[in-house]
């Protein structure tokens, strides 16, 4: 069983592997462009003469050898990556960073064939090579964490735990259906929630600002406005589910075999009123009317508070959703 100890001691070592390949490459472009450096100035007798110690090992008798010498380095210290865990990392671009990154790494020994000052050789041949270097690095790096992603086991089993979803969209006259998506293996999804009887209930849970409203009842709300439901709707925030509903309105207005009206019952300004003209596009003029004054609305409020709770008109009120709660307070009822 790996250890936190085991794992930063195999980064240690991943990491002065890769500054080992880092030296090699330095020293190899410290001796091909000796001419430039002595030029710009930095060169020193000590450290030529530790480079030609150096040189004497055989590694750097040859331009070939210690660039392989340091890309085998470059590899081995690349095994121990891992990296954070991305589900988009792909194959091709790794790819295209491998074979850039090589072909730049040792076509740029062409650079020394090249008519120039000293100078201009050693800054084209050193960038070119740090350039492929780079891309190797970044490449490798991609290829690595993509090898251990493959190979890794799934510790918590999320892949075999997913299963194929409905994503077929079951429509009917009075379906509610609503576009959602889910993961199946490795693989992001579309998918339909269809619910083709929304008459036997339908109960939405989740903690405030879970996106209840957002995700689902303003989908009922427009779906079964287009289809030509009435509906009596009550708007705890209002007036957020009532703008919605009244816009749908406007919009599918046509739908309606006989031309809808739009109602609201505002129990905190102790009034009801009609908004009449859906045909407007700007904000209706509304036609107040006091429920207590008015005997058809204070009948159509009456059946409404009863149909809540039967103990509303009893003398004292016991209605205990009405009494202890702040619902009274807030409550707003739309219907049309």
């Amino acid at each position: 069983m790996n250890t936190g100890e085991d794992i930063q001691a195999l980064r240690k070592i991943a990491d002065f592997t890769r500054l080992i390949s880092v030296f090699i490459l330095a020293i190899h472009f410290y001796l091909c462009c000796y001419l430039a450096f002595k030029q710009w100035g930095w060169t020193a007798e000590i450290t030529d003469r530790i480079m030609a110690n150096i040189a004497k090992t055989g590694l750097f008798n040859s331009i070939l050898k210690p660039k392989l010498a340091s890309l085998l380095c470059l590899a081995i210290s690349l095994v121990a990556i891992s990296g954070r865990k991305d589900e988009k990392i792909q194959l091709r671009p790794i790819i295209a960073y491998l074979l850039s990154g090589l072909i730049l790494y040792f076509i740029s020994v062409l650079c020394f064939y090249l008519n120039g000052s000293p100078s201009i050789i050693a800054i084209s041949y050193i960038t070119l090579t740090a350039t492929g270097y780079m891309l190797i690095l970044t490449g490798g790096g991609l290829l690595s964490r993509l090898i251990k992603e493959k190979l890794k086991k799934d510790i918590f089993n999320t892949d075999n735990e997913t299963f194929p979803q409905e994503e077929r969209l079951l429509e009917n006259e009075y379906s509610v259906n609503l576009p959602t998506k889910y993961r199946l293996k490795d693989e992001q999804r579309d998918s339909w929630i269809n619910v083709i009887n929304p008459f036997r209930g339908m109960l939405v849970a989740g903690t405030p600002g879970a996106g209840k409203s957002y995700f689902v009842i303003r989908h009922i709300i427009d779906q079964h406005i287009r289809k030509g439901f009435s509906m009596f709707l009550y708007d705890f925030k209002y007036d957020d589910l009532s703008r919605i509903a009244y816009n749908k309105l406007l919009k599918y207005k046509d739908n309606y075999e006989i031309k809808p009206s739009f109602y609201i019952i505002n129990f905190v300004q102790n009034l009801c009123y009609e908004i009449p003209n859906l045909h407007l596009q700007r904000k209706a003029e509304a036609r107040y009317q006091w429920c207590v004054y008015h005997p058809l609305q204070r009948q159509r409020w009456k059946t409404t508070l009863l149909s809540i709770s039967q103990h509303w008109f009893q003398t004292p009120k016991t209605g205990t959703w009405w009494i202890r709660g702040q619902h009274s307070k807030d409550c707003h009822q739309n219907r049309w």
